[in-house]
């Protein structure tokens, strides 16, 4: 299969029906993040480099000030590990006001990274986001 179609089995997956604002995964439903389900498409998700992506993941955590010594074991054993050895990253654009849902504006920051390792044959989503 193809980067495209790993990327819609990804979307059309019931376990990525997460707002990520603390309900969980809702099987039926319409919301990913702060956007609508209905608008994500695999067409969104630019290509990216080991570097841009590690560059977003560390934007994203370093307002923390002070980063501990677990959280930066686990985020290089669980993501950044995972971005050296992916044959393909791809970062989800921002979509803009009209693909936000009813209440997406809770997430103050929202990046989703998918991974795809084909020697290994996993595709990993991950997300940071705080709301």
């Amino acid at each position: 299969m193809d980067d495209s179609g790993l990327l819609a089995a990804l979307i059309g997956h019931e376990r990525f029906r997460d707002d990520y604002a603390g309900g969980g995964v809702l099987p039926d439903g319409a919301r990913h993040g702060p956007y609508w389900l209905r608008v994500i498409t695999p067409d969104l998700d630019e290509l990216v480099s080991e570097e841009h992506a590690a560059r977003i993941l560390r934007e994203w955590v370093e307002p923390l000030l002070e980063v501990s010594t677990e959280l930066e074991s686990d985020m290089r054993r669980e993501v950044f590990d995972r971005l050296a050895v992916a044959d393909a990253l791809y970062h989800l654009s921002e979509l803009g006001d009209e693909a936000l849902h009813d209440w997406g504006r809770v997430h103050d920051c929202f990046h989703e990274l998918v991974l795809i390792d084909r020697s290994a044959g996993q595709l990993t989503l991950v997300v940071a986001a705080d709301d």
